[in-house]
């Protein structure tokens, strides 16, 4: 075991079945974390808490479209009877819908955009909120918020959103010693981002980056959990962008 920041500690992570979700589970595992694992496919969640258990934690697994509030409502009270309470969340679930120029978008895309990524993510922090005494929330956001890739307008400002729901929720929530932050991820291969990133686009999107690579849900899932764990016990209200050097601008030679 790496260590034992989470030993005891009960951790919910949505979109736990693949990508970042799974990597931070995994990383949570190693570090003795009990694991609430919500995604919309029950297989692989499945094959993720055989990975978790193998470190000798606790997994619970429960299919679930954080989209809907009648499953997100059901899937809660399972957490509650299970768990009892929580000590932190990872929010990560997300669509990513279909790139398109901004003028085309289609409203029935940004209404699913708008139902999962915004209010499928709130809806999770105010049923989660109830079951914490204290402890930390991470919101998985985006670098499209606050820089441009053209044809991701929808998608971006649901994010955009986000960062500012992190924000106040901070403010309010800090008197109880429950801390808000997000992570803006850059360019990481997750099976949803490779549905939509042919290889020679992939290329050029490494080639923009300072480290002149993509990044991996590995590169993401350390960030997540020291925000989760109590050596970020000072740290709310902020976005951490986590792409590799990818945004920071200045002129590629």
């Amino acid at each position: 075991m790496i260590n034992s920041r989470f030993r005891n500690k009960n951790i919910l992570i949505t979109g736990a079945g693949s990508g970042m979700g799974k990597a931070t589970a995994l990383r949570l595992a190693a570090e003795g974390a009990q694991l609430a694992l919500l995604g919309r496919q029950q297989e692989p969640l499945e094959q993720v808490a055989i990975e978790v258990q193998a470190f000798g934690t606790k997994a619970s697994v429960l299919s679930c479209d954080i989209s809907s509030h009648e499953s997100l409502t059901h899937s809660m009270k399972k957490i509650q009877n299970n768990f009892g309470h929580l000590d932190g969340v990872f929010a990560n679930a997300g669509i990513l819908g279909e790139f398109t120029p901004t003028l085309n978008a289609s409203f029935t895309q940004l209404d699913q955009l708008i139902s999962t990524n915004l209010k499928g993510t709130l809806a999770t922090i105010q049923q989660a909120i109830p079951m914490m005494s204290t402890g930390s929330i991470v919101v998985n956001a985006s670098w499209t918020a606050s820089a441009v890739m053209p044809g991701t307008g929808a998608y971006a400002a649901t994010k955009g959103a986000l960062l500012s729901l992190i924000k106040v929720l901070a403010i309010e929530q800090g008197p109880s010693n429950i801390r808000i932050n997000s992570i803006s991820p850059g360019i990481i291969l997750t099976p949803m981002a490779e549905e939509v990133l042919d290889p020679e686009l992939s290329s050029k999107l490494a080639n923009q980056s300072a480290l002149k690579r993509n990044g991996t849900p590995e590169d993401i899932c350390g960030t997540v959990a020291w925000l989760l764990s109590d050596d970020a016990a000072f740290v709310t209200g902020q976005d951490i962008i986590i792409d590799g050097g990818f945004t920071i601008g200045g002129v590629r030679l």
